[in-house]
């Protein structure tokens, strides 16, 4: 795969639930640990701070930084994350996640877009190790999140 097509991730999916339940699901801590982290600490309004942790194979955890950019409900919802301990988030030191909701069939179509890896400024081996990564975790992920969301209606 050549580095400029490792320059973003984009998914889109239907899910069958109104924007404004799909916003809460994407931005809300406790609804972002029921499809894609183990454990969830931020603010849902910008300039919020907090952390992420997933759990690996071997039981221990892993804690990823986390910034919220944009709160726009129910239509945009976007963070920072995986920036240096003692840095501030920012282009050049981590990814941006955006999800664009609008409705769509009687539920929401969702678009999620990741950025940030070429400005990373890594070596090519390194690149495409994050690169595939980060694309098998939101193949994994974002399904969880379709799944997870008409739940998430039901609990309201």
């Amino acid at each position: 795969m050549a580095v400029q097509e490792m320059g973003s991730i984009e998914r889109e999916i239907q899910v069958d639930a109104p924007p404004q339940v799909v916003f809460d699901v994407v931005s809300k801590p406790e609804h972002v640990q029921e499809w894609w982290s183990d454990q969830a600490d931020f603010g849902p309004e910008p300039g919020s701070d907090g952390s992420i942790s997933f759990t690996g194979k071997s039981g221990e955890a892993h804690v990823e930084r986390f910034s919220v950019v944009e709160a726009d409900p129910p239509h945009r919802f976007s963070f920072r994350w995986c920036h240096p301990a003692g840095e501030a988030a920012a282009a050049g030191n981590s990814f941006l996640v955006t999800f664009t909701l609008e409705a769509a069939g009687g539920g929401t179509r969702l678009t999620m877009t990741e950025t940030g890896f070429r400005e990373q400024g890594w070596e090519v081996a390194k690149l495409e190790e994050m690169y595939r990564s980060h694309v098998e975790g939101w193949d994994h992920f974002v399904p969880r999140l379709a799944d997870y969301a008409p739940r998430a209606l039901q609990r309201r």
